[in-house]
């Protein structure tokens, strides 16, 4: 059945999937807070910035206006940046008007409270203006969706019905959807794998082989399911699209602005001028900073986080912080049991 849909971002991840849905036979409106570019996709049907080869469907219509782009939308979809989050949802709540499924592809934490993005959300909207907060994420990127390239992620939200919902909406011959009732482990997920993807550029940059990006992304998922269990998710998802899924995607990649942050990282180069090169959010630096204050509040082991949060916020030097990593005390391996 045709549903409306407001997609909150068009950035490169937003855009991608306002395309799926416009193709899916949804009526899709994109808003963003940028005049010039709004006005680029209702004129040229492209985002040039963000997905440059793109040529955006003609029915999908470009909105300013936050109430104008909302108004009598069956599902509201965030894709816009982890810090613009609770503004966004703020502003939503103060003009909406009837009562969408709320649906978020962003990933991250929030800064100092170390929220996951559905708690913001359902924190800023109220229940009179939503239906449930579903979220969408596993390992995909924005450039091969675009093209069609197959790929698949999950809807996560405890309420199957909702959860299946947002499946259909995006589901077709070249996006697949899997539903999920583990959010937190969905989320945490999503955001951790982004750290871990900054060490997998920095070793890259330094000129380690295929040995230490195995030994990274093993023992990086090692601590997303350390502080993902100890916050209640199950184990067996970070086994799957949101956790292993997304890890290998994210830390083996180009498209990957994490991962290719890292790699400047590695090569040398601070981070200011790293951020500054990137023209776009590297969510897994705030991501760091949030993680390994959350886990230190909660006191779960995350050597890595803790490398990489040294290397990024006390300038410390990265050939060093892997020194440091591999000659810690020797540890046991296998953490969680059946």
């Amino acid at each position: 059945m045709k549903q409306k849909v407001a997609v909150l971002g068009p950035g490169s991840w937003g855009t991608a999937l306002a395309q799926t849905l416009a193709e899916n036979g949804h009526e899709v409106t994109i808003w963003g807070n940028h005049q010039a570019q709004i006005d680029e996709i209702n004129t040229y049907h492209t985002n040039r910035h963000y997905l440059p080869d793109l040529k955006i469907p003609e029915s999908i219509k470009g909105e300013k206006n936050l109430k104008d782009a909302v108004k009598d939308a069956d599902a509201v979809l965030f894709v816009v940046p982890t810090k613009a989050i609770r503004s966004v949802a703020q502003e939503f709540s103060q003009v909406a008007e009837n009562q969408p499924v709320i649906i978020h592809a962003s990933k991250g934490l929030e800064q100092g409270s170390h929220k996951r993005i559905s708690e913001v959300l359902l924190e800023e909207i109220p229940e009179e203006r939503r239906q449930g907060v579903v979220v969408l994420s596993g390992p995909s990127h924005a450039e091969e969706v675009a093209v069609h390239d197959i790929t698949t992620i999950t809807a996560a939200n405890e309420d199957e019905a909702l959860a299946a919902y947002v499946q259909k909406l995006f589901m077709n011959e070249y996006l697949r959807i899997y539903t999920n009732p583990d959010v937190i482990g969905v989320e945490m997920g999503a955001a951790l794998k982004n750290i871990i993807a900054l060490g997998a550029g920095a070793l890259a940059g330094l000129d380690y082989g295929d040995d230490a990006k195995a030994a990274i992304m093993t023992r990086g998922l090692a601590e997303i399911s350390r502080l993902g269990v100890a916050m209640g998710a199950n184990p067996l998802t970070f086994i799957g699209l949101s956790g292993v899924g997304d890890l290998i995607v994210t830390c083996t990649s180009v498209h990957s602005r994490n991962w290719r942050a890292g790699n400047l990282l590695g090569k040398g180069h601070k981070l200011d001028e790293v951020l500054d090169n990137m023209g776009m959010i590297v969510e897994g630096v705030p991501t760091t900073k949030a993680a390994k204050e959350l886990a230190d509040s909660m006191g779960v082991s995350m050597p890595i986080t803790e490398m990489i949060y040294d290397v990024l916020y006390n300038d410390k030097d990265v050939r060093q912080a892997c020194r440091d990593l591999m000659m810690r005390e020797g540890t046991f391996e296998n953490e969680f049991t059946l």
